[in-house]
């Protein structure tokens, strides 16, 4: 694979848009978390959109204290700071936003087959088989009155035997690269300018109409429609229906013998 390169991804921004200038980019060798790292980095007050791309993250990690494992050369783990302006609508399905502009980048790449599982994991379905692509944290602080969201992103662009075995032994779903379900081997600047680019206009359109916008396109991607899924949750009992869907603030709609459900937070998992 490629290395990352600052330059080339400039490049591709700009022949793909007129404020490409827009973006402030760090590519880094190394870092405990891309996410970590735009955290502790002191912001910046102009219009600025932060985004920090590693080769080797030690302490990747994902929701609920997971962690997430990568391989340098053939992953892509990046994140990207965004800055709310006051009075924006309520970051409520901002995860499941982020999964759509995603998608789209992809499939506008080539890719064939990609699915999102609520509330942030990019799926695939070949055949009768799929696995997780990718998967999005979201984290927010507030500075000078504002809300700021650092989104961080991992993607299997091309996974080695090791880190397939790594991920299937540690107990979630199956992985899957991008490699399987493309025409050709993306290269990862372009992919991450694309991803970048899609996420800007994607967040600019959050920040006028929340996640009612991307409802539709959301629910057209749902890896478990109508399927019977699991939510566990440790503080409370395991709730178990029929994925309906999502409603206009993000939360997962599920049938159950006690009526519809509406869910906030949680693991969701297919019942196999």
């Amino acid at each position: 694979m490629e290395a990352l390169d600052a330059s080339i991804v400039h490049a591709a921004l700009g022949s793909m848009a007129t404020d490409a200038a827009r973006f402030r980019l760090t590519v880094l060798d190394h870092c405990d978390s891309t996410n970590t790292w735009l955290l502790d980095k002191t912001p910046s007050f102009d219009d600025a959109i932060e985004v920090v791309v590693c080769e080797r993250q030690t302490g990747g990690r994902g929701r609920r204290g997971r962690s997430w494992l990568s391989a340098p050369g053939d992953s892509l783990t990046f994140s990207l700071r965004w800055r709310f302006a006051a009075g924006a609508p309520s970051l409520s399905g901002l995860s499941l936003a982020v999964g759509v502009a995603v998608a789209q980048a992809l499939e506008r790449m080539g890719a064939a087959g990609v699915q999102l599982k609520w509330p942030n994991d990019i799926l695939v379905s070949v055949g009768k088989r799929g696995g997780k692509l990718g998967g999005i944290l979201v984290e927010t602080l507030v500075q000078d009155g504002a809300t700021v969201v650092v989104i961080g992103i991992g993607l299997n662009v091309h996974l080695p035997p090791s880190l397939v075995k790594a991920v299937n032994e540690s107990g979630g779903i199956e992985a899957a690269d991008l490699v399987a379900i493309m025409p050709a081997a993306p290269s990862r600047n372009l992919l991450l300018a694309n991803l970048l680019l899609e996420l800007a206009n994607a967040l600019t359109r959050f920040s006028a109409q929340g996640f009612a916008g991307f409802a539709e396109s959301w629910q057209r991607r749902n890896a478990y429609a109508d399927c019977t899924v699991r939510i566990v949750n440790q503080s409370a009992a395991t709730i178990e229906g029929r994925c309906v869907g999502v409603a206009a603030d993000g939360a997962l709609l599920l049938d159950t013998d006690a009526g519809l459900r509406r869910i906030v937070n949680g693991e969701v998992s297919l019942r196999l």
